[in-house]
């Protein structure tokens, strides 16, 4: 069978989690995508067991993820500042990709114009998919929603009840996603030298988590589905 001829998988992937993993390109973040449950593994040198890379590569479940360059990614940010209306904002983005640090300083430009920086999410997300759909098209893989569960039909006065409790969970759903993005945000703020022992801290929290049932990974180094260390050109090699 010809490669043009053979059948995609279809495969119910993390999608967040993938695209976290397209955009964190620091060279001790290894990601790989799991070909039987669509989740993303991720292995940080330093923190995972050494002996993790040689066992996941014998793998065959595992697919290895490669980011999107810190090249590439600078020239995102070049493209959307040539897109800025505001004259100011646009100045102070041409001077904040300039040198060394430029994904850090463009960051910190855009906390002061929310409109902009929802803008740039926004940009910067369709970039990222467009990446991701041309990468799992070269792996011959088709990314499938993965399925929400519904509850039964049940008489009125229970299904009004079911509902309200869908609602519930709905409700706290967005909560715990909004705290997510919040992390992700506030991690992006932490000073260089103190990243070591935020993410340290974060570990122990979902060590602390997996001791009680809540959080399941490879072995107590790995994270799975990434996590709120969001690596955007953190490699200042811009």
């Amino acid at each position: 069978m010809t490669e043009e001829n053979k059948v995609r998988q279809h495969l119910e992937i993390s999608w967040e989690a993938l695209e976290d993993a397209f955009e964190n390109n620091a060279p001790e973040v290894h990601s790989y995508l799991h070909l039987m449950t669509g989740e993303v593994l991720r292995v940080v040198d330093g923190v995972a067991d050494p002996a993790m890379h040689q066992r996941i590569a014998s793998d065959t479940s595992y697919l290895r993820v490669d980011p999107v360059s810190s090249r590439e990614q600078y020239r995102w940010m070049e493209r959307f500042i040539a897109i800025v209306q505001e004259s100011e904002l646009r100045s102070r983005l041409v001077a904040a990709i300039d040198g060394k640090g430029a994904f850090r300083r463009f960051k910190d430009v855009l906390m002061s114009f929310p409109a902009d920086r929802e803008r740039w999410f926004l940009f910067r997300t369709e970039r990222l998919r467009s990446c991701m759909e041309a990468w799992l098209e070269a792996h011959n893989l088709e990314a499938v929603a993965r399925p929400v569960w519904t509850p039964p039909a049940n008489e009125a006065p229970e299904a009004e009840a079911d509902d309200e409790a869908v609602a519930t969970l709905r409700r706290a759903r967005m909560g715990i996603e909004g705290l997510r993005r919040r992390l992700r945000e506030a991690a992006d703020l932490v000073p260089s030298r103190d990243i070591e022992t935020a993410v340290a801290f974060l570990e122990w929290l979902r060590d602390r988590g997996g001791a009680r049932g809540e959080v399941t990974t490879l072995a107590g180094n790995v994270d799975v589905n990434g996590g709120a260390d969001d690596g955007e050109g953190d490699g200042d090699d811009a």
